[in-house]
């Protein structure tokens, strides 16, 4: 069976452990570094991203979670988990603790305050024809990728620009998403997730 870590320490982890639960993973919370044993997988979900970077300093989480992106273990990051993932964010002054795994630049609350929140229908070719229904909560935004880095989604501006947002990608064996799929009750990310990580594992 796939063993996924979802990262506990703030933030909507129950909602991806209940999601990965029904497509049959075998899903636990991660708090502490001996969690990290044994998993094939690693989902850091969203909340407060400067809040959760402090706390796997804190827990001693920092540097295990460097090590096992590096060994090549899967991982998905949603909102929060996105910014940490980043090489770099517009935060990074402010003492934004980082991963720093993927080749991006992130930019936080990039649509603004939690009343600006909102929802739209989002074109993931990777997913499927039928569009992915996403929550933006406080969401940041892919401001600019690496050259190995492969845009999976864009949200078109709202303000007529013509210009195309970035708000999923992965590289590799990174994913990171700037909407939250686990309060959607839309399973297809998850899916996916769950396919890359057997995929690695074959």
């Amino acid at each position: 069976m796939t063993r996924i870590g979802v990262l506990a320490l703030q933030g909507d982890f129950r909602e991806h452990i209940r999601a990965l639960e029904g497509l049959g993973a075998q899903v636990h919370p991660v708090r502490l570094p001996e969690e990290l044993k044994d998993v094939d997988g690693l989902v850091i979900p969203g909340g407060e991203s400067t809040v959760m970077g402090k706390l796997m300093v804190t827990y001693g989480l920092d540097q295990p979670l460097r090590e096992l992106l590096a060994a090549g273990v899967p991982t998905w990051g949603t909102c929060a988990g996105l910014i940490l993932l980043s090489r770099e964010t517009d935060n990074a002054l402010a003492g934004q603790p980082l991963l720093a795994a993927m080749d991006i630049r992130t930019k936080r609350n990039a649509f603004g305050p939690q009343r600006a929140s909102f929802e739209a229908d989002i074109a993931v070719p990777a997913l499927g024809e039928d569009p992915f229904h996403a929550v933006f909560i406080r969401a940041p935004v892919v401001e600019s990728t690496g050259a190995g880095v492969e845009v999976m989604a864009r949200l078109d501006d709202q303000d007529g620009a013509g210009d195309a947002t970035i708000v999923a990608v992965r590289q590799g064996h990174l994913m990171g998403t700037a909407f939250h799929p686990e309060v959607t009750g839309d399973t297809r990310f998850h899916d996916y997730f769950l396919r890359l990580v057997r995929g690695v594992r074959g």
